[in-house]
């Protein structure tokens, strides 16, 4: 038996699969159990699984229509409050599904499962991350292994070469002297208005062959995306992000998260823009694999 078989398939599915070739795979990861301010990341796969059902997913700039496209959605992990159970399942089910040549979405669910997700790629596989927050802390709530600090982890263990770092407003000092040391790249908020975006996620995408691109929703202004666990505000536009998410076509996105979506506090427009981050990605590596 697969990874895949034994960790997923709960909860409902993306409709429309189809008869072709798996173009793209998706499995959700229910879990908010390291969370510091509002609960309830668990139920973001099942709800935008609902709105990508309820979109338009026709993208006639880049001659995909996903209904036709093989989408192949495993459902989600059963749920655990464990952070290391968690990890071990995401890794194990990333793992297996990396080695079939085939972009992977995975719905999260808090930052921590990129921990898991990322760390089962090679090296030479970069690292964009949309975030208001670097999450570069030592630990949060006496936990090491949390939402707060997955990104530490991974440059403890990977270095910090193949990473850019996007959006950034809100951080502890001791984020930043870390940030600094470890000389990680990044894109401020200064930069995106004054629109270099674009330009500089398209330069360090472009010096990879194959790259892995997080999606925390709380890189945007809560006036696009109220469903967060860590709202902040004075964030970028849902224009500015998609422009930027526009330029990784670029290159070959390995996998993808979108993470901290938390439907409780929604009024549908961060669903929307997480619905719509899916389709978008999941159309430019379908026009990629062609």
């Amino acid at each position: 038996m697969s990874y895949a078989d034994l960790y997923l398939g709960n909860g409902p599915l993306i409709a429309g699969a189809g008869e072709a070739e798996p173009a793209a795979y998706v499995f959700g990861i229910p879990f908010d159990s390291t969370h510091s301010y509002r609960p309830g990341c668990r139920f973001g796969p099942d709800r935008i699984r609902e709105t990508f059902n309820n979109i338009e997913v026709f993208h006639p700039d880049v001659s995909v229509d996903l209904e036709n496209a093989g989408i192949r959605d495993l459902g989600n992990a059963a749920h655990t409050s464990s952070a290391s159970e968690m990890l071990n399942m995401t890794r194990r089910v990333t793992g297996e599904l990396a080695g079939r040549g085939v972009p992977i979405f995975i719905l999260g669910g808090e930052h921590l499962l990129t921990y898991g997700a990322y760390s089962v790629f090679p090296r030479d596989v970069g690292y964009v991350v949309f975030d208001a927050h670097y999450d570069l802390r030592d630990e949060y709530g006496n936990m090491r292994l949390s939402h707060a600090s997955y990104l530490r982890r991974l440059v403890e263990e990977r270095g910090s070469d193949g990473i850019l770092h996007v959006g950034a407003r809100a951080y502890a000092g001791e984020e930043l002297g870390f940030l600094n040391e470890h000389k990680i790249r990044t894109i401020s908020d200064a930069q995106i208005r004054a629109g270099d975006g674009p330009g500089l996620v398209r330069d360090h995408a472009s010096a990879f062959e194959r790259i892995y691109a997080s999606f925390d929703l709380d890189v945007l202004d809560p006036a696009f995306a109220p469903g967060v666990g860590n709202p902040e505000a004075e964030g970028i536009t849902a224009r500015e992000l998609f422009a930027m998410i526009r330029e990784l076509a670029c290159v070959q996105v390995v996998c993808s998260d979108i993470v901290e979506f938390n439907p409780q506090y929604d009024n549908g427009a961060a669903a929307a823009a997480a619905a719509k981050i899916l389709s978008v990605m999941m159309a430019m590596g379908a026009s990629g694999s062609r």
